[in-house]
C-alpha cells in the first residue's frame, strides 16, 4: 500500500486536495478566488464530503487561513485539528483547534500524523505549503480539481524549486460544467 511506503502511519496519506485554473493558479492576484467561487460548491458537495469525512487533521499557510477567517461567518473545519504555519500572531476562532508554527514541514508532520489517527493529512494550500510538503517527501496525493478558466496569473499551483518525480495519474472525476479532477499518487522517493 502507497501509505505504508511513504507515509509513517499505516492507513493514512497526506494529500493536496485543491482546486486550480486551467494555466496553473490557485488564487488570482491579490489572492482573489472569485474566480472559482462563481462556480459554486453544489457540483462538487458530495465529493468533498466524502473526501472531508476521511481527514483527520489540515495544515495550511497563513494566507490560506486569513483568506478563510475572512470570508466565513463560522469556521471551515470545527472538528478537525488545524495546523497554520506562520509566523506571525494570528486571531482563532471560538471552538476551533489551531496550532501555529513555523519552520520545515518535516519538523511537524509526526504531530499532524498523530492528531490525523487513521484518518488522511489535508494539505489545503496555498501552492507554496504544498510544495514543501512534495520537496520534502511527504506529499503522498494530489488532488487538482482543474476549473475551466485561465486566470494569466496568480498564486501557482505547486511552485517546486525543481522538476519533481514523474506522478501516477490513478483516477479523474468529471464535473457538472467542465471541472474535472485529477487524483494523482507521489512516486516513491529514489534510492539513489
Amino acid at each position: 500500500m502507497l501509505s505504508e511506503v511513504l507515509g509513517s502511519v499505516p492507513g493514512m496519506s497526506t494529500t493536496y486536495f485543491v482546486a486550480s485554473s486551467l494555466d496553473g493558479f490557485v488564487a488570482a492576484p491579490g489572492d482573489d478566488l472569485d474566480w472559482l467561487l462563481q462556480f459554486g460548491f453544489e457540483p462538487f458537495q458530495q465529493h468533498y464530503d466524502r473526501f472531508f469525512a476521511g481527514v483527520g487533521a489540515v495544515v495550511m499557510g497563513s494566507t490560506t487561513y486569513e483568506w478563510l477567517l475572512a470570508h466565513d461567518d463560522t469556521w471551515a473545519y470545527p472538528d478537525r485539528p488545524t495546523w497554520v504555519f506562520t509566523t506571525r500572531e494570528l486571531p482563532v476562532p471560538d471552538g476551533a483547534e489551531v496550532h501555529f508554527v513555523s519552520g520545515s514541514v518535516a519538523d511537524h508532520q509526526s504531530v499532524v500524523e498523530r492528531a490525523a489517527g487513521e484518518r488522511d493529512v489535508w494539505v489545503v494550500g496555498g501552492g507554496l505549503l504544498a510544495a514543501q510538503y512534495q520537496q520534502a517527501g511527504l506529499l503522498d496525493e494530489l488532488r487538482v480539481t482543474v476549473m475551466p478558466v485561465a486566470l494569466g496569473a496568480g498564486a501557482p499551483l505547486l511552485p517546486v524549486a525543481a522538476p519533481t518525480p514523474v506522478f501516477e495519474l490513478v483516477a479523474t472525476t468529471p464535473f457538472a460544467g467542465g471541472a474535472v479532477e485529477l487524483h494523482y499518487r507521489s512516486a516513491p522517493p529514489s534510492d539513489g
